[in-house]
């Protein structure tokens, strides 16, 4: 424990010789402190960098890349009756090529594979544990095909506004508050941390400062949701001009792979009595959490 000298030492009076010695050492010190003072002024703190800015960067460079590769691992909460949260992963490769086409290869954690391929005409989700597809037509550009797998397919992409060509829009529109937080390196590269805020989710994204400013880390907390749980994504290996050709977007089902239907399309009547396996490919996804509902798609 330090110990703090105590005050009445201090202002014990000088006597003798040392009485004559203060005023001298007073001057003295009153012309450093002088000195000192501008020095003081000049290292004042920098002004902090402006948050809007380093987010529409961002979400400007990400929505006019022609094409890029990334690899992802993202985590999120299942919140349960009791309200315990219980944390599920997938691991993501997410390749696109602008105007039509993506690929997003998935793991999730308990070890079930999708795959899910946009190109110019159709929309395809493959689940290898069943050995099953659903398959519907693409309505055209990227844009549009990501739009119809989430809002009329039902089907959860997490952070989908990023890979939008209307990020910054998107972005801009919904965001309700936005704070600089601070200047990491944490994640083994120089980045900006940002915390924003819309309605329904409070979001956190770490941007790479530079010349490429790519996220690096995403959470998402749901506000609106019971348990608030949260998503979080971190975003590695970014590759902005991948080697790509006509099969990195092909489909072909495998020996004995079965079509079915995207749950969303099937018949109102049919829906409810659809088996365990059609069920279980077509909203695989969400099923395992409330907490994915609208991951980074929230309007």
């Amino acid at each position: 424990m330090k110990l703090v000298s105590s005050p009445l030492t201090l202002l014990r009076p000088a006597r003798g010789r040392a009485a004559a010695i203060l005023p001298a050492c007073a001057t003295v010190l009153a012309s450093i402190l002088v000195s000192i003072a501008p020095a003081r002024a000049q290292n004042a703190p920098a002004a902090e960098p402006d948050a809007k800015v380093i987010l529409m960067q961002m979400a400007n460079f990400m929505s006019t890349l022609p094409s890029f590769s990334v690899d992802v691992r993202d985590a999120y909460d299942s919140v349960q009756t009791s309200g315990q949260k219980i944390e599920y992963g997938e691991t993501r490769k997410i390749t696109v090529a602008r105007p039509d086409r993506m690929r997003i290869d998935s793991v999730e954690s308990d070890g079930d594979r999708q795959t899910l391929i946009i190109d110019a005409k159709d929309i395809t989700l493959f689940s290898q544990p069943a050995n099953v597809f659903a398959q519907t037509p693409s309505p055209g550009s990227l844009d549009q095909a990501i739009v119809r797998f989430v809002r009329d397919l039902g089907m959860r992409l997490p952070f989908a506004a990023l890979l939008l060509s209307s990020a910054p829009a998107d972005i801009e529109r919904r965001t309700k508050t936005l704070d600089y937080v601070e200047t990491t390196s944490i994640l083994g590269a120089p980045a900006h941390h940002i915390a924003g805020r819309t309605d329904g989710v409070d979001y956190q994204i770490w941007i790479a400062d530079g010349d490429k400013p790519l996220p690096l880390r995403l959470v998402l907390t749901y506000t609106d949701e019971q348990g608030e749980p949260q998503f979080r994504a971190q975003f590695s290996d970014w590759k902005l001009a991948p080697q790509l050709t006509d099969a990195t977007f092909a489909f072909t089902p495998p020996p004995g792979a079965r079509r079915i239907a995207f749950l969303a399309e099937m018949p109102r009547s049919v829906a409810p009595a659809a088996t365990k396996a059609t069920t279980a490919t077509t909203a695989t996804t969400a099923t395992k959490s409330a907490a994915t509902v609208n991951a980074g798609e929230k309007k």
